[in-house]
């Protein structure tokens, strides 16, 4: 029988992680949630589960983020127009174009009507839909209210994918100037350069010693350009394994905190995604404890992860959750404050769901003024590293002209 490594939160709100001997990882979230357990991740731990780990960043996932949102989105309309479960995914299942997607609806329909809950049959579907979804909706049923849970959790999809689609396009342009700068670089020192080299040695010309440089790097690419890329791989590997090494990441993200630019921005991204995800928890009637063990994995830096793992057990002692949270001293101090008067006021997650919106605005002013510095500045290197190798080989050509006349 395979061994599963498990996730969960017990009922008191201390984080579990262990091992267990299952037929499959429905039966491990069953036995969890028998022992009054709340099942967060599940994954087998053996070869077959890496490889196959391995095999899903190759393949396509049944359901993109957008078909993911989609399908919420139109769920909730269903059930909050008066439409029985099984009679709305029936509906779902003749709108997908993609046949892939519309075998998930399938197999979740058919899931239903075997007489499984909506939140049972998510499960089954062998890890396409986020632990963090199925508790969202297994707690909407719980309290009465599916179509409001999906509702908002169509509202959290939504902003997750605007914040993150910013992000990405934001990056995108930069990218595009440092490729275009590796490029130029690249097709200078390997088709340009030699040219002017051969016509050099032919007039046995004496060149300055940034000429000098510029010509042995040429050389030194054209004829050593797999050793350079055996030293990008190697790079790459090393810096693999070291990602995977907790404390180097700790460090790591330690120092992304304190740079002057990226620091306020990367915490201002995690306290987002931190806030909108415990504000829909809440506001699905997850108790507090569950909720932060959840949002938890969708902290990215390392530090403020371990704050919030600290917070949580200072809130399991009693303590507010705004106390809590500022006596860490690494998130940013408006959130802190409007969680403290949403804690006074009893509209904790409604006022989570306002921090989000505030750091969305101005995760998205950062960005703007990120980016008007970054692609100046990427001009400028890039100008300045053509020109550079340009004149190194045209300024001898003036000399010898000028030498000539």
């Amino acid at each position: 029988m395979p061994q599963f490594r498990y996730k969960a939160i017990s009922a008191t709100g201390e984080a579990l992680d262990g091992r267990m001997e299952a037929t499959n990882a429905e039966d491990v979230i069953a036995r969890l949630q028998d022992q009054g357990c709340l099942p967060i991740e599940t994954r087998r731990d053996d070869a077959v589960g890496e490889g196959a780990g391995l095999a899903t960043l190759w393949r396509r996932p049944d359901l993109s983020s957008a078909q993911l949102l989609q399908f919420t989105r139109q769920l909730a309309t269903l059930l909050g127009a008066g439409q029985p479960l099984d009679r709305a995914l029936g509906i779902l299942l003749e709108l997908p174009d993609d046949e892939r997607s519309r075998r998930v609806v399938e197999r979740i329909r058919d899931a239903v009507r075997g007489g499984v809950s909506l939140s049972t049959a998510l499960d089954q579907q062998h890890g396409l839909f986020p632990r963090l979804y199925i508790n969202l909706v297994r707690a909407g049923e719980a309290g009465g209210g599916l179509d409001a849970a999906l509702s908002r959790l169509a509202d959290y999809l939504e902003r997750s994918r605007e914040l993150r689609s910013r992000l990405i396009n934001a990056l995108i342009y930069p990218a595009l100037l440092a490729t275009l700068v590796l490029g130029s670089m690249i097709f200078l020192m390997l088709v340009v350069v030699p040219q002017f080299e051969a016509l050099f040695a032919s007039l046995n010309a004496d060149l300055a010693w940034y000429t000098t440089l510029v010509l042995w790097l040429s050389r030194s690419l054209r004829s050593g350009w797999w050793l350079l890329l055996i030293a990008v791989v190697l790079a790459g590997l090393w810096l693999r394994g070291r990602w995977r090494d907790p404390a180097w990441r700790l460090r790591l993200d330690q120092r992304v905190l304190g740079m002057r630019l990226l620091g306020p921005l990367a915490a201002r991204v995690d306290t987002a995604g931190l806030a909108r995800t415990l504000g829909t928890l809440l506001a699905n009637g997850v108790p507090l404890l569950n909720a932060i063990g959840l949002a938890r994995n969708g902290v990215a830096n390392r530090v403020l992860a371990n704050a919030l793992d600290a917070a949580a057990a200072e809130v399991k002692s009693g303590a507010g959750l705004g106390y809590a949270l500022g006596r860490q001293k690494v998130f940013p101090r408006l959130a802190v404050q409007m969680v403290q008067v949403g804690e006074e006021s009893g509209e904790l997650d409604s006022m989570l769901l306002k921090v989000a919106d505030t750091y969305d605005l101005e995760v998205r002013d950062a960005l703007d003024r990120l980016l008007a510095l970054l692609v100046p500045a990427i001009t400028l290197l890039m100008t300045m590293i053509i020109g550079t190798i340009i004149l190194s080989v045209l300024l001898p050509i003036y000399d010898l002209t000028g030498s000539l006349g």
